[in-house]
Parts: C-alpha cells; sequence; structure tokens
C-alpha cells in the first residue's frame, strides 16, 4: 500500500502547477507621493505592480493643508526607505517632491502629470496663464481656506477614462486641498540636480498638457506622453509602473 501511496504523491507533485517565481528584491526603494483631493489609495495597482517586481514601494498620506508639512510628512517616509529612493509625484505631488527630492537619499525624480516648479513659484503663479486654446484647467470651487473641484466635473475632469462609478464616488470623498499648500512657493529644486523624468497626460483636463510639456523640458527631464486623463495611475497603472521602473538605473532584467 505505501508504494502505491508514494506513487499517487509523486504524480500529484508532478501534475501541480508550478509556484510563480518570486522577484529578486531590488536595491531601490520607490516612494509614491499623491496630489491634491485624493489619498495614497489611487497608488494601490501601481503599488502591486511595483511590490511584485520586487521592490519596497511606500505611499506617502500627506493631508494637502500646507506645503511644509506635506514635504516634512514626504521626508518621514523617505527616512524609512531601506535603500535610494526614486521620488514619484502625481499632480500637486509634483510640488511636493521639487523640496522633498532634494534629500540626499533621493537618486531621482518621476512626475506623473504633475507641478514642476522653479525657486519661487507655487501652484498659484503655475496655474495663472490661461489654458490654450482646446486645453482645460481645473474647474475648482473655493470652501473656505480650501479648494475642491466641482463635484459634477470632477468624473470628466480628473478621471474621464476611469469607471464613472468609481470617479462618481471619487468627487464625492474629496481631500479639502489647503490654500497654504496652493499658495506656498518653493524654495528647494531637487529637478536641478537629480536625474529626473516627466510623463505628459495629453487628455488632461486638469493640468494642461502644454503647461506639462513646458515644465518638463525646463527640468532637463526624459519625457514620455501617455493618451490618458489625469488620473493617469488609475487608468494606466501598468504604463506608470513601467515608466517609473525606467528611472531605476540599477535594474536588471
Amino acid at each position: 500500500m505505501k508504494p502505491l501511496i508514494s506513487a499517487l504523491a509523486a504524480m500529484s507533485l508532478a501534475t501541480a502547477p508550478a509556484a510563480p517565481a518570486l522577484a529578486a528584491e531590488r536595491t531601490v526603494s520607490i516612494v509614491l507621493v499623491h496630489g491634491a483631493f485624493v489619498d495614497g489609495s489611487g497608488w494601490k495597482d501601481t503599488y502591486n505592480i511595483l511590490s511584485n517586481a520586487g521592490y519596497e514601494v511606500l505611499v506617502v498620506q500627506q493631508p494637502t493643508i500646507s506645503l511644509r508639512d506635506d514635504v516634512a510628512e514626504t521626508e518621514r517616509v523617505i527616512a524609512k526607505a531601506r535603500y535610494p529612493v526614486i521620488l514619484v509625484g502625481h499632480s500637486y505631488g509634483g510640488m511636493v517632491i521639487t523640496e522633498a527630492g532634494d534629500n540626499p537619499k533621493v537618486r531621482s525624480l518621476v512626475y506623473l502629470a504633475a507641478f514642476a516648479p522653479d525657486v519661487g513659484e507655487s501652484v498659484s503663479t503655475l496655474a495663472e496663464a490661461p489654458a490654450p486654446t482646446g486645453e482645460h484647467k481645473a474647474p475648482l470651487v473655493a470652501e473656505g481656506n480650501y479648494l475642491l473641484v466641482d463635484r459634477e466635473k470632477f468624473p470628466t475632469s480628473f478621471a474621464a477614462d476611469v469607471d464613472p462609478a468609481t470617479t462618481r464616488f471619487m468627487g464625492a470623498a474629496q481631500l479639502p486641498w489647503g490654500l497654504q499648500a496652493v499658495q506656498t512657493k518653493v524654495d528647494r529644486v531637487a529637478w536641478k540636480a537629480k536625474p529626473t523624468h516627466y510623463m505628459v497626460t495629453s487628455e488632461d483636463h486638469m493640468i494642461p498638457p502644454t503647461a506639462q510639456r513646458t515644465m518638463a523640458k525646463r527640468s532637463g527631464a526624459k519625457v514620455t506622453e501617455m493618451k490618458s486623463s489625469h488620473a493617469v495611475m488609475l487608468s494606466h497603472p501598468r504604463e506608470v509602473a513601467a515608466f517609473i521602473r525606467s528611472a531605476d538605473t540599477s535594474a536588471i532584467d
């Protein structure tokens, strides 16, 4: 009987599907910084893809009330990273990584449809110019000392290529954006000293694509364009993850 059981066990092992191979651990950490009106949960798919590729991925949950506090929170997360950091910012997160990226632990910067300010610039100053013909700016409404996206326009403005049920909820669950975050001017500009990558979203209705291209060009960034809404990490997480990985000069596949 025992030989029969042993034979059956061997057959079972031989026919069982192989367990997926685990990716080798990378020696670079990735820190993700969200933009205004949303929180870090929007990075979920990108986080999973990068984690499965062997990266330590950390997500900043900054309150978006003041730029200084958001930079401090990002630096706190950078300090927790085990390895040199690729620092990624979406939208307003670009303001944050421009300053926090000055941290010596940061190896490179990745901007995704993001503000990339120079010294003395704020979101307010960068957003002063009217949108070029055929392009759009964020439909913002003021509530006291905060800004929000017009709730009815949120789905088409922020994420027109994402499931409407998801974007309607996002519009209802917005985080208020503090005027201190909007009006504070940066005084440290990491892209002047660090390798920089910029993804332009050509269907963006929050930050005009022309403005994105201008900021990307002056930063000397390696630029790619994606036919996407502003919420590119929601609609194109695989492409975003691949773009972030392109900033890892240590990666050998």
